[in-house]
């Protein structure tokens, strides 16, 4: 069985494989920051804030995944998932100086 692959072309190829990088490694970035930022900033026992910011960042990586490709062009998610970790980011090194002085 033979399959036409030469009819879709190189820069769609691209653009998918973009995103799929895009969703990966950002949403994994973006997960993990979401993820301290939420144990940092809970006011509860550290074991239970450091749990619920792990379950927090299963749903938030699912929402970047879905993102990276709800978006119109690659590029455009590349720069949602580059604000997002800017963010939170900034948000973790605030909460960083708070939760452990």
């Amino acid at each position: 069985m033979k399959t036409k692959a030469t009819g879709v072309p190189m820069s769609y190829r691209l653009a998918v494989t973009s995103r799929i990088l895009a969703s990966l490694f950002g949403g994994y970035l973006v997960a993990s920051l979401v993820s301290l930022c939420v144990s940092w900033g809970l006011p509860m026992v550290r074991l239970q804030a450091v749990i619920t910011g792990m379950m927090v960042s299963f749903v938030v990586w699912l929402l970047v995944v879905i993102w990276c490709f709800a978006c119109s062009s690659a590029l455009r998610a590349w720069l949602g998932v580059g604000l997002c970790a800017l963010l939170s980011g900034g948000l973790a090194a605030a909460l960083h100086g708070v939760a452990h002085p």
